[in-house]
């Protein structure tokens, strides 16, 4: 009988290991184990949480598997027209039950799977990931509508573009994988390394540490196709010596509110994600203000992971300032303008068959 099993996890490294592994694309979505028993089909979270009644096009999916006994690990993933959606993948967390049927309809999801645990009758979680990528390929040969299996590859030099990929292509890192490893829950027994991104954004503003007066975090802004200033998120994780130097330097470009295009809150739209700290619809004269307007003037660059439609998931990390780059050329255009998205289907899928990779 087909088994939930808690998931084998991947330590980040920092740079592609490059002797006795295969790679696949690292997803970004919800990671989501499957077990199927008969009719019923579970979807399960990475922490245990149940799924399923959240993608009912998944649980169609996986009724049409030829088999009836199985567990199978992967991402569950969303794209709209703007590529990879996360955000539009957490809105499908709906309470709602006629709500999550309309949006299985609307914006629908795949499911990319990387592993198989178990199949008719047979654990496999002691058999070699060579194998079970065998048994994985054979049992999704012809895959239903909605399922894929990941790519694999062999080649670092493919392992690098993935880890190149644009945000919107869905990829944001690779793992590696020994070929003779057994499925080990909980362990992590897997290498990751994640896609460092960079970005130009304006400083628009700072937050100081509470207790004292140096830096606690910039506010950055990148200018939409309406030349209208969006605070896309925050730069923080300074150093002693930088956030008090910081201060001195951005002290001077401190300006009145009302001078500022954040004069009546700041630009962001609603966002499954969350709205970001300090944010508000409208600014009046008895709200708490918890920033400090900057003078337009200075532009940093910072690494980010992850930038979901027009706001980092995540903190940014600050690498430099850049007098040489003017504020108003920052803008959104510099996000898809630095690599093609990955080739999709007409369902958003992955436009590539998945192959053995050599050894593995």
């Amino acid at each position: 009988m087909a088994v939930v099993v808690e998931p084998m996890l991947a330590q980040l490294v920092r740079d592609l290991p490059r002797t006795g592994v295969c790679y696949e694309p690292k997803w970004d979505g919800f990671r989501c184990g499957v077990v199927r028993e008969g009719d019923e089909v579970q979807l399960v979270s990475r922490h245990g949480r149940p799924f399923a009644r959240y993608f009912p096009e998944l649980v169609e999916a996986f009724r049409a598997v030829p088999s009836t006994d199985l567990t199978i690990d992967g991402e569950i993933v969303l794209t709209t027209e703007r590529g990879a959606d996360f955000a539009s993948l957490m809105t499908r967390l709906h309470p709602a039950a006629s709500r999550v049927q309309r949006l299985s309809v609307e914006t629908p999801a795949r499911f990319i799977a990387f592993d198989l645990v178990w199949r008719d009758g047979t654990d496999l979680r002691g058999r070699s990931f060579r194998d079970r990528r065998s048994e994985l390929e054979d049992l999704l040969a012809s895959p239903p509508s909605r399922l894929v299996v990941t790519p694999i590859t062999d080649d670092v030099a493919v392992a690098e573009r993935w880890l190149a990929s644009p945000p919107t292509s869905g990829i944001d890192g690779v793992v590696a994988k020994d070929p003779d490893l057994p499925y080990e829950p909980g362990k992590r027994s897997m290498r990751k390394v994640k896609a460092v991104r960079t970005l130009d954004a304006i400083v628009a503003g700072s937050r100081w540490m509470n207790d004292r007066p140096a830096l606690g975090s910039l506010l950055l802004g990148l200018f939409d196709e309406r030349h209208a200033l969006r605070h896309i998120g925050v730069a923080s994780s300074f150093s002693e010596e930088a956030r008090q130097r910081f201060h001195d330097e951005l002290l001077p470009l401190a300006i009145p509110l009302e001078e500022h295009p954040w004069a009546e809150g700041f630009l962001i739209d609603r966002s499954p994600l969350g709205r970001l700290p300090g944010a508000a619809g409208r600014w009046t004269p008895n709200m708490a203000m918890h920033w400090v307007p900057l003078r337009l003037e200075r532009v940093c660059e910072v690494t980010y992971e992850r930038i979901d439609v027009d706001r980092l998931r995540h903190p940014a990390t600050f690498v430099r300032w850049r007098p040489d780059r003017d504020p108003e050329s920052c803008t959104f255009e510099q996000l898809t303008s630095d690599g093609e998205t990955a080739d999709t289907d007409d369902e958003g899928g992955i436009d590539a068959e998945p192959r053995r990779a050599s050894g593995a």
